[in-house]
Order: structure tokens, then sequence, then C-alpha cells
């Protein structure tokens, strides 16, 4: 019985037109748009994925300026946390208004690297988290006083720093030769720790204007930031302006909370020569946690 069935078998395929093809085969020639359409739809779901993951858990920002030297540097690419401080409309692409005002609301900590929209020109900052509502902060001679305490502050090795293509030496640093022959940069630096324990270096040129302030208590639902290179940074020691300090900032315009570098580049990096985007890679600072 089973040997005539397979003759049968053997026979049908034998009598089988060469160009013959299957039903489902059939289908997918009767259909050539099928696959495209497939395509589409998978190249949709990718981009609905992809924004999500960008809007409400990672999302990508590059460091522009040198305001947070040491610890950020101009050139890193972050990943940063967007679900800590809950989410806006401005954590939509675009600003799309689909969210009414901020749901899932979190409070930064003292010593939280935090991005967040300008007051003014709504231009995405990033700063250090100092004070909180209800904190009393004052600034006396360079020394950070935060609720009546002077928060500690202790000199450590000097910061030093390869000259490139986006990173110069500003002009109150000591222009020095690396070892290796390169030009750098040598700044003075310092450890402060917070009442919490959080601890991070600072970046101090000596004497300035921006040294000194009265003590002034950050509002209910605002924050006091302030940059680690602080003496070239417009923070909330300047009043907010389009393009310079930021005052107490809303803790509404937060965005998210700087994680991780994900990459770095010196600036010297060409589109239309890939073999310099990894000639330019600062591999050292990959990985970093904030």
């Amino acid at each position: 019985m089973t040997g005539t069935t397979d003759q049968q078998s053997t026979q049908s395929r034998a009598n089988t037109p060469p160009d013959a093809v299957e039903p489902a085969a059939q289908d997918a020639a009767a259909n050539p748009d099928q696959k495209e359409d497939s395509f589409a739809v998978f190249l949709l779901k990718l981009v609905v994925i992809v924004l999500i993951f960008r809007s409400f858990i990672f999302s990508p920002f590059n460091i522009p300026s040198e305001s947070m030297l040491p610890r950020l540097m101009n050139g890193d690419y972050l990943l940063a946390a967007k679900w800590p401080y809950g989410f806006t409309s401005d954590s939509l692409p675009f600003g799309a208004p689909l969210i009414p005002g901020r749901i899932f609301a979190g409070s930064p900590e003292r010593g939280d690297v935090v991005i967040f929209k300008h007051p003014v020109d709504g231009v995405d900052y990033i700063k250090r988290a100092i004070a909180l509502p209800g904190d009393t902060i004052a600034m006396e001679a360079g020394q950070l006083i935060l609720n009546g305490e002077p928060v500690p502050k202790v000199q450590i090795e000097d910061f030093v720093v390869t000259r490139s293509e986006n990173t110069s030496c500003h002009v109150m640093s000591e222009e020095i030769t690396l070892p290796n022959g390169d030009a750098g940069c040598s700044y003075t630096q310092f450890r402060e720790t917070l009442p919490s324990g959080v601890s991070y270096e600072v970046l101090d040129f000596g004497p300035m204007f921006q040294d000194d302030f009265k003590p002034t208590i950050v509002p209910e639902g605002q924050m006091f930031v302030m940059g680690d290179n602080r003496d070239n940074s417009r923070d909330s020691r300047f009043e907010a302006v389009p393009g310079g300090g930021v005052g107490m900032v809303p803790q509404d315009l937060l965005l998210a909370r700087a994680t991780i570098i994900m990459w770095s580049t010196d600036g010297s990096a060409e589109w239309l020569l890939p073999w310099t985007w990894f000639t330019a890679l600062r591999a050292d600072r990959i990985g970093n946690q904030l």
C-alpha cells in the first residue's frame, strides 16, 4: 500500500511542468506588492518602537560646550534616562502637544546631572542639580554653602585634557605639552561632596565675580543648577536670558537624567572619510557613567 502511494506521488511530480510552483508561491507571484507591503509594515513598527524608546526610556544627547568639564567634554554623546522625572510634551518628538502637564512626575536628587529646557528659549541644557525646593543655597569666595553648611571642597590633582578640534584651552588654563608631544590644557581641580555623599569634580579658575551670591531659598517646584566648570558656566547664578543664564529652573522643564557616555569624538572626524570616525574617537570615555 505504501509503495503504491509513493509511486503515485512520484508520477505526479514527474507529470508536473518544470516551471510550476506551489500554491503559496503562486499567491506571492500573483501579488508582487505583498513583499513590499510586509517590509513597509516592518519599517512602520520599527519607527514606532524607536519613537517609544526615545520618548520614554532612553534618548541620545550630545555635549556642545565645556561648561560641564571635567565630567563631560565637548564632543561627548551620551544616553539619558527619560523616566526618572516624568514626561511632558517636551519628551515627545518635535514637542508634540499630546501630554497634559507632567505625568509620572519625579524629582531630581542633589548631584544628578540633569537635562532640561532653558526657561526662556527652550534650548536643551545640561547642568548638575545642586539645591532642591526648600534648600538655602549661597556661595562665598567660590565656596558652596548649602543650608548654612559649607559643602566640602578639596583640591586634587590638576585636570589635564588634550587640545583638539573641539577642545581648546580656556584663557585661564595653563597650556602644557603632554608626554606624547601633544598640546594640552591643565586646570586646577577640586572634589565637592554633597551632604548625601554624592561626590564629583569641579574646575575653578580662581577669584571671579560669580564666586559670591547671597543666601537664596529654592522655591517649590524648582531647582538650582550649576556647571561643574564653575567659572565657565551660565547657570542658576545668572538671570535667565536667551542663550545665557537659566536662573531657578522649574522642574517641569526636566527632560532626562544623564547616565552614560556612549561615544566621544575630538572633532577631527569627517563624514566623507569613514576611517576618521575612529581616529577621532576618545575610546577611554566610552562607558563612563555619570
